[in-house]
């Protein structure tokens, strides 16, 4: 598997890490960060506000809605307050599945397997276009007769077709029962934010894997047929944000990654 790792090409999830303050990248995914930091300097900010979202999430599911399976495909690089931390933080009894085909995720991913002793983790080194097999493995851990909350944070901005891309999310959500939720994030594209444009362009012309932007309308595409739970569809920044991260005028800055939590009824 390491040999898979290309240190020459800057990719994705080390960039994301880098942005984050962490340690797991290479000089070659710092000088891209900084490029794209240049044509979109608000970038950085983005990155936190997705991961701060994953823990408001998190933590609304297991405090509020009683949620104790996390089903966490594109895992990305462990950082600090991963899902299992968050949830089992709450509820030592959470299980979580994680889930990503990057081989530097894989190397790193026993730090994602420090579940407490009334809980468990467990990670599966699969694409999430490999629905039946991301399923099968999970199900040694986690009872599908049982809600699940399915987290796709930053992960369907890889898939390009926009059908095929939505068709994955309802195959995963028609097999988990109700009272499973669905929590999504992803980059769009807006005429009010033409810098996230320039960014990702420089993106998909020197790094890898390409990005895919979609509009906030086609985001909300990924939730049909589900409950939004309020306030919908917003900047990851905006959804149900700490008082910490509020500004003066009580709502944090828009940042152009998108995100939302709705429930299976």
């Amino acid at each position: 598997m390491r040999d898979r790792i290309n240190t020459a090409q800057p990719h994705t999830a080390r960039i994301w890490n880098y942005w984050l303050g962490g340690k797991d990248n290479y000089a070659v995914d710092r000088e891209a960060g900084d490029s794209i930091r240049e044509l979109h300097p608000g970038i950085g900010d983005y990155a936190r506000a997705d991961r701060l979202f994953l823990g408001r999430a998190v933590r609304h599911l297991v405090a509020d809605c009683g949620v104790r399976q996390f089903l966490d495909i594109g895992t990305g690089l462990p950082t600090a307050d991963n899902t299992h931390e968050v949830a089992q933080r709450i509820a030592p009894e959470s299980r979580i599945v994680y889930v990503d085909n990057d081989p530097l995720v894989l190397t790193h991913a026993r730090a994602l397997l420090t579940s407490a002793p009334e809980g468990r983790t467990d990670y599966l080194d699969a694409d999430m276009r490999d629905v039946d097999s991301v399923l099968k493995h999970a199900a040694k851990t986690l009872d599908f007769s049982r809600p699940v909350a399915l987290m796709l944070l930053g992960v369907v901005i890889f898939i390009e077709d926009d059908e095929e891309a939505l068709a994955l999310v309802r195959r995963v959500m028609d097999a988990l029962p109700p009272g499973s939720h669905l929590v999504l994030s992803h980059t769009i594209t807006s005429p009010a934010m033409p810098d996230v444009d320039a960014a990702v362009a420089f993106w998909n012309e020197h790094g890898t894997p390409k990005l895919t932007q979609r509009t906030p309308a086609q985001v909300a595409r990924f939730f049909d047929g589900l409950t939004l739970l309020e306030p919908g569809v917003v900047s990851c920044s905006r959804w149900r944000p700490d008082p910490s991260e509020q500004d003066q005028q009580g709502e944090p800055d828009e940042v152009a990654m998108f995100g939302a939590v709705a429930r299976k009824d």
